[in-house]
């Protein structure tokens, strides 16, 4: 449950975004991901400093984004939220008794203390791994970033609203602009789809090792 509201911001950006583009998902975003911590003290009177972070690098990126209609700056911001989340979980185990992974999941299961430390190595990681794979597929795996300078050598515009193809451009930069939000789609498919993809397995592995070190209740022999 927990995991779905922590992509509840990103499922708004996803429908807003195919509905309307990436500059009214982006704002969309913001006011899901100020909702998810407003609703957070509300109901706890306590918020996660995960989601404040996360909340904070939307606002600015997001806004960056919106300000001067560029998305590379809101394809940038998993990329840090996922990095800041592995320097805390590797800062964890040199800052208090027990890795934030104890902390969070201790009170529901008993392994040994060496385990948790290993396990909140990978969930570092994890999240650098997440963050250098949503810059792979921004640069690499769908091409936007050039595909974005290309239109924008080619109109000679500062800045380009892919949200817009038809109404800004027509033959070649038409075909430019088409290409371009295509790739951009693409990465917002990999936002929602491959992160959270990628998130549930890595949760089913970690379940599978959980099993194999979680400590047995001693059994109470009954007497007649």
């Amino acid at each position: 449950m927990k995991l779905l509201l922590d992509f509840f911001p990103i499922l708004l950006f996803f429908i807003a975004y195919k509905l309307a583009g990436i500059y009214v998902a982006t704002g969309v975003a913001i006011s899901a991901s100020a909702v998810q911590v407003g609703w957070s003290w509300w109901r706890h009177r306590r918020v996660e400093k995960m989601h404040l972070a996360t909340l904070g690098l939307l606002v600015v990126f997001g806004g960056l984004t919106i300000a001067l209609r560029d998305p590379i700056f809101v394809m940038w911001k998993p990329t840090l939220v996922n990095w800041l989340f592995a320097a805390t979980f590797l800062g964890s185990q040199f800052v208090g008794e027990r890795p934030l992974i104890q902390r969070m999941m201790g009170h529901a299961v008993d392994i040994p203390a060496p385990i948790w430390t290993r396990l909140n190595l990978l969930w570092t990681l994890f999240f650098v791994f997440l963050g250098a794979a949503n810059l792979f597929v921004v640069y690499i795996g769908s091409g936007f970033f050039d595909a974005q300078q290309a239109l924008i050598g080619a109109s000679g515009q500062d800045s380009v609203d892919l949200t817009a193809c038809a109404a800004s451009y027509s033959g070649h930069l038409l075909d430019l602009c088409n290409d371009a939000q295509a790739r951009e789609e693409t990465w917002v498919n990999f936002k929602l789809f491959g992160m959270m993809g990628l998130t549930i397995l890595f949760v089913i592995a970690q379940a599978f090792y959980l099993t194999r070190h979680v400590k047995e209740e001693p059994q109470t022999l009954e007497t007649d």
